[in-house]
This record gives structure tokens, sequence and C-alpha cells, in this order.
């Protein structure tokens, strides 16, 4: 087997059919656009570029096959707020093969120790969390789009590496298609909290679209900041980047604000799921798939919602206020019919406040992704997530597939 850097116009070709080949016969996969994961490793559109690096390699054959792929980058920000400096890896694939996989692996671990790295998680993006973050071990159906799939065997070949759970990441699913989709005392909370009068609540329009993007940098750094030590803030003209890009799918009335005497207190960013079109495009955006795209969300193919971020700035965490944005997304739901589930992805076992909503509404754990971390040295003490953020009295109680 030889592996091999992406370097070239070839490679980089190379690194995108890895999967395409290994999930060919795989109904549930979806290939993600190609120009998306191009995208990622262009320090011209991605702005993790700005305080950190990235490296790819695809492996091969003898006979020059396509067996695996993947990448390895450092942030320079989030490696110092560990207990010790760590990097990442992912957009890991590989037949099921431990030899082939541990080469992989080894060509991440090696890179990263020469830039310093202690330890590394995987696998995750270079990026933001909320998409290409984490490895399916329960709930192997269609993904929503942004989350990964993944085959069964993956989580054998990590732990027996040696990577181990960081943190778990649930994901939510609740069907909408009927009258009553959320609980008769939800919805009488959600509606008591909607109807005080310092409270007003508006839906996302483009029209107003810088006005929306800073109330949600606003709210979102506020809620971070004081959450997770790593937290890396949201940049305005990141937001608008996003939602240029997100656009052919962003529906304006699933993106609800909530305002406390018309200050930003809390959001919600639901997004229609594009991988129910993209199953049929092959990562390609052709012309014709362009118009094949557009004919499929106008007749409404995307039956399902993801909710991609949220936030709610602490003084009004636990005063109802989420339960009366999924009022205001409620009455959406009910015009709108064509939406009949809704995937609540993703949501970490180090944030039980969000899983209590999320099981208030009634929603069920569908999936679960782990973000593993890989220390280098194998007598340093390993801490979960929970443990080295200290932030939490109580371990959350197990989930199926714990």
């Amino acid at each position: 087997m030889e592996i091999i850097e992406v370097t070239s116009k070839k490679t980089r070709a190379e690194f995108l059919r890895v999967p395409k080949i290994l999930y060919r016969n795989d109904p549930c996969w979806v290939c993600p656009l190609d120009n998306e994961i191009n995208g990622i490793f262009n320090p011209t559109r991605n702005p993790s570029f700005r305080k950190g690096e990235a490296i790819r390699w695809i492996l091969k054959t003898k006979e020059g096959r396509l067996i695996g792929r993947v990448a390895a980058f450092t942030d320079k920000v989030r490696a110092a707020e560990y207990g010790q400096p760590t990097g990442g890896m992912g957009f890991f694939e590989c037949i099921d093969d431990q030899q082939a996989a541990f080469m992989l692996f080894d060509a991440a671990c090696n890179w990263l120790k020469g830039k310093g790295m202690q330890a590394m998680d995987g696998p995750i993006n270079f990026g933001e969390n909320h998409n290409h973050w984490g490895l399916l071990v329960e709930g192997f159906s269609h993904p929503g789009y942004g989350m990964p799939y993944q085959f069964p065997y993956y989580r054998n070949l990590f732990e027996s590496y040696g990577f181990r759970p960081y943190f778990r990441q649930y994901s939510y699913h609740r069907d909408i298609s009927s009258v009553n989709i959320f609980p008769e005392r939800f919805m009488k909370i959600a509606e008591w909290v909607a109807r005080k009068p310092d409270f007003s609540f508006r839906h996302f329009r483009y029209r107003e679209a810088g006005r929306f993007v800073a109330d949600m940098a606003s709210i979102y750094n506020e809620t971070w900041s004081s959450f997770k030590e790593d937290f890396t803030p949201l940049d305005t003209n990141e937001i608008i980047r996003g939602v240029k890009e997100a656009k052919p799918i962003i529906d304006e009335e699933l993106i609800w604000f909530a305002y406390h005497k018309d200050q930003p207190v809390a959001f919600f960013m639901l997004l229609p799921d594009a991988n129910q079109i993209l199953k049929h495009l092959n990562g390609k955006l052709t012309l014709i798939n362009m118009f094949r795209f557009q004919v499929m969300k106008w007749t409404h193919k995307m039956t399902r919602v993801r909710a991609f971020i949220a936030g709610v700035v602490p003084r009004f965490q636990n005063s109802g206020i989420e339960s009366a944005i999924f009022k205001q997304l409620f009455d959406v739901f009910m015009r709108k019919r064509y939406y009949r589930e809704i995937e609540l992805s993703w949501v970490g076992d180090y944030n039980p406040r969000m899983i209590s909503i999320y099981e208030a509404i009634g929603a069920q754990p569908a999936k679960l992704h782990i973000t593993f971390r890989y220390l280098f040295d194998p007598d340093a003490v390993f801490k979960t997530y929970i443990q080295e953020m200290g932030y939490l009295s109580e371990v959350p109680k197990p989930r199926p597939g714990d």
C-alpha cells in the first residue's frame, strides 16, 4: 500500500473519489458536493486557514486502487485551550482493513506531532462543528445535511488504534406530520411565554439580512463564550458568507429570533434537508443538476428539516424562551405540511439542558456520533470533554448506544 499526499489536481480529484467508490452500493450514503469539500481545503474560502493549516492524503494499493483517505489540521487557538495541544483529523474513509486504516491514522498522527501537538481529535471538520463532525456509531439511516455518515466498522478501527470517546453527540428526531406535533403541556408553556409583553419574535428575511446576521452573532457569541472554553466567536462576515452559500435551501420561516425589549436574546436556525436532493446529484453541480435541484426544491422533495445552530443568552436560559420559539415553528409547520420530520442535531452529552428541551417536545434519540480523542503519550491521563472542562457536577445519564 502507498500513502500519497494530496498536492495536485489529480490527487485532489482522487480524494473526492474515495467515498464514492466505497459507498457506491450503500443506499443511505449521500455524496456531499465536490465544491463544498474542495472549499474546506481552499485557503481563500475557509477562514480556518487564518489560524491553522491542513494536509490531506489518499491511500492506494500497489495496483493503484483507491482504498482510503484522511486529512489532518491544526488550529493554533483551539489547540492552546486544551490540557495538551490538540490537533484534528477528519474526512477519514477506508476499506475494512486495520493495516490500511492505521497507515492513515499514523500519517495524521506523525504530521500533528511535527506541529507540536500531543493529541488529535477525530473525525472532525476543519472549521465549525455543525458540519462533518463525529463518527456515526448508531442510527445508520439517511443522514441529515451536514451530518456524517460512515460504515459501522469504522468504530472498531478507531478504538483498535487507541482512540477513546471524548464526547458523544446525540441527534433527536420528531415526526411533525401530525397536527399534534408537540406535547400539550409544552405548548401551554410556549404560548404563555410567547404572550409576555416584553417578548417579540421575528423570522429571518433576506431584505434585512445584515440586521439578523448581527443579531445571530451577538446571541451566539454571548451564549457560547460562557459555555465552552474553546469557543471560537462567530464573525459576521463569515455568517454572511454562509448565508449566501446556503441561500438555495434556506426557508426564511425556519430561522427564528426572540427579542426582549427589542434586544436579541435567542435564535434557532433550521434548514430543509438538502440531502434529500443531493443524493441524486453525485456531488456535481452541473447546469443540468442545478436545474434538477430547483425542480425538486419547488416540488417540495425536501420533507425533513434539521436544527442547524441555536443560541440563548445566559440570562434567558431556563426562561421558556426556547419553547416559545418552537411555538413559532409549530405555526410554520402547520402551514407548510410538506415538512414531515425534524432532526435536532447535534447536541453534546455536555449539554443536558438542551437534551431536556428536545425530550420535552417528544423527540427521540435516533443517531449517535462520537468525537474521539487519541493521546500521543500512552501514559498521559485521558479526560473526557466533561471532565476536562469541569463544568458539570454530574455525568449525563446514558442513552441508547452508549
